[in-house]
């Protein structure tokens, strides 16, 4: 059952990765068409996901594997929030290939198909690992608003040739829904360290509480500097930074269920 799920939404996330650059050179259709394979690979993966939670002993994406099944989820479904409107799709330009590939290895490690975990009755690592995870996503949504308002910026500058063709949202919008973006991703990778604290006696300090430490700092010195001292280029670069955390973070968990 699992492979009927999992194959629907790996091909509409690659069409739609196609779809956006070719909405590049030509807006519109392309552009519609990408929108529906996001739509559509996203509710397959939906039903793939409540399948693996009715299937599995316990909860299914604690491992390395899950848990990047559930994090391409969550991104797609930051990115579906308003990401399908016309001004916002040269962001699925990032979003969708790296969607696509990450839901891939998910596949190719087992992440889609799992059906143990840890036990659901385990409330603290649950709502640990689901809100790391949705910060997580939420970090990297911001990062992909932040590298378009950056790319935006810089094109504004050198005006070049055909830019009026392309719809995108105002330096204004875009670092509003940055800033917005990265304070409820905060907020979630705050309210995940707390039951993560909780289990600190039994496991002990690591490399991946310290990069989630830095993570949690990237994200606050973001908003200081754009809310409070209204450094707006800087915010944005830190706020793009936060993606590298998040991938150094994903690598470090692949390390920490191999060892």
């Amino acid at each position: 059952m699992a492979e009927l799920l999992v194959w629907p939404a790996l091909l509409a996330y690659g069409e739609a990765a196609v779809a956006y650059a070719g909405n590049v050179r030509n807006p519109g259709l392309y552009g519609r068409i990408a929108t529906w394979g996001v739509r559509l690979g996203w509710l397959a993966q939906t039903a793939l996901l409540v399948f693996q939670a009715t299937g599995a002993h316990g909860f299914p994406w604690s491992t390395w594997a899950g848990s990047l099944n559930l994090f391409v989820w969550l991104v797609v479904g930051a990115y579906l929030i308003w990401g399908c409107s016309p001004r916002y799709r040269l962001l699925g330009l990032g979003v969708m290939p790296l969607a696509a590939a990450l839901l891939a290895v998910s596949y190719a490690a087992g992440g889609t198909t799992e059906t143990g975990g840890a036990a659901w009755g385990d409330v603290l690592l649950v709502l640990h690992i689901a809100l790391v995870l949705i910060s997580f996503a939420g970090f990297t949504v911001a990062g992909g608003l932040a590298a378009l308002e950056l790319w935006q910026e810089r094109v504004l500058k050198t005006h070049p040739a055909g830019l009026l063709r392309l719809r995108v949202p105002s330096l204004v919008a875009l670092d509003r829904l940055t800033v917005t973006t990265v304070a409820v991703s905060l907020a979630a990778l705050t309210a995940g360290i707390v039951p993560g604290l909780a289990r600190l006696p039994e496991r002990g300090l690591d490399v991946l509480i310290a990069g989630t430490v830095v993570l949690w700092a990237l994200g606050a010195s973001v908003l200081y500097l754009r809310v409070r001292a209204g450094r707006r280029e800087l915010a944005a670069v830190l706020a793009l930074g936060g993606v590298g955390a998040v991938i150094v973070l994903q690598v470090g968990l692949l390390f920490a269920h191999v060892t």
